[in-house]
């Protein structure tokens, strides 16, 4: 097992080595432990033969025979944190084991429990064997486990950490209370959590991408009516708008604010998301707050409003600097 120095301690670092006695090998029932004596370099009946078995009581498995956790929360995967993650390992190697279970009714077939981020990592830094635990887990456990390594890692978008949550409380039968225990947060996060998945089909994807915050999105479920959620998104996305003014504008549409106003902003509220997303990106070319885009693409006029001269050298500069 030369080729794999380097590539993580395996499951003889979490005990308590000692030439002289016996190794242990932890294989796990649920999500309890319970060990198997061998002797040094000896093999347990209970692993698979496709598992290999080092001098020091580590499993390892082949990446290609590991799937991806049916139960797994995450669906997105950040491409640039991935690449950091498999520079580490080609660097560090593995050093918490992949924690797996046997895919009933497949021989040679796994399921990764916890670990698919640094799967994949490992696959991306050439590696062709990981070290890993052997587990068996219910339905409900593999969401759990899944959930819980994601949240400790801070791993998960506010949606997909939303489903988790849900899912557990439908497939447990729990109750919100009985959800934050298992997953060590507040009753009032998970409370929160579960009420983005409120939110239409449109804006939860903003939300999963990063477009608006979490922030963004509890200001949005404060509103009380669709059309009026609808005007106060237009606003986050296409003008920027901080967490504390789109709770102020929330607040203010809840009260009938808007209706004093509605003749002014009749057209601003029909603006082309297009030419709003346009807006926006003068007002980051330019360092202004104010950018008016009035007409459309075959005829109109653009407003560039500034406040200081800073701001027309800034403006200056852009236009003309290269002249």
């Amino acid at each position: 097992m030369a080729s794999k120095k380097g590539l993580g301690k395996g499951l003889g670092a979490l005990i308590k080595e000692n030439p002289d006695a016996s190794e242990e090998v932890l294989i796990s029932q649920g999500l309890g432990l319970h060990s198997v004596q061998v002797s040094k370099g000896g093999r347990p009946a209970n692993v698979p033969a496709c598992i290999e078995v080092d001098a020091e009581g580590g499993l390892w498995c082949d990446v290609d025979i590991l799937k991806p956790n049916p139960k797994q929360p995450r669906v997105d995967f950040n491409a640039r944190q991935m690449e950091e993650l498999s520079d580490s390992i080609k660097q560090n190697g593995i050093l918490q084991p992949i924690i797996i279970e046997p895919i009933e009714g497949k021989d040679n077939a796994f399921y990764i429990i916890a670990g698919e981020r640094r799967t994949r990592a490992a696959k991306m830094a050439g590696l062709s064997k990981v070290p890993v635990q052997l587990r068996k887990f219910d339905e409900q456990q593999k969401l759990e486990y899944a959930l819980i390594e994601n949240i400790q890692r801070a791993d998960l978008n506010p949606i997909e950490e939303a489903t988790a949550y849900y899912n557990l409380i439908q497939m447990g039968d729990l109750s919100q209370d009985e959800v934050a225990k298992r997953v060590g947060k507040n009753r009032s996060t998970v409370a929160n959590a579960i009420r983005l998945l409120k939110l239409p089909d449109d804006i939860q994807k903003s939300l999963a991408s990063g477009q608006i915050s979490a922030g963004h999105a509890r200001a949005l479920l404060m509103v009380k009516t669709d059309s009026d959620m609808r005007i106060l998104y237009g606003k986050i996305v296409g003008s920027g708008l901080s967490v504390r003014e789109a709770e102020a504008l929330a607040e203010s549409y809840n009260n009938g604010g808007r209706a004093a106003a509605k003749k002014s902003e009749k057209k601003k509220t029909r603006k082309d998301p297009d030419i709003a997303l346009f807006e926006q990106e003068l007002r980051n070319l330019f360092g202004v707050k104010d950018v008016d885009f009035k007409g459309d693409t075959s005829k109109g006029s653009i407003e560039i409003k500034f406040s200081s001269k800073a701001d027309f050298d800034r403006i200056y500069n852009v236009l003309l600097g290269d002249k």
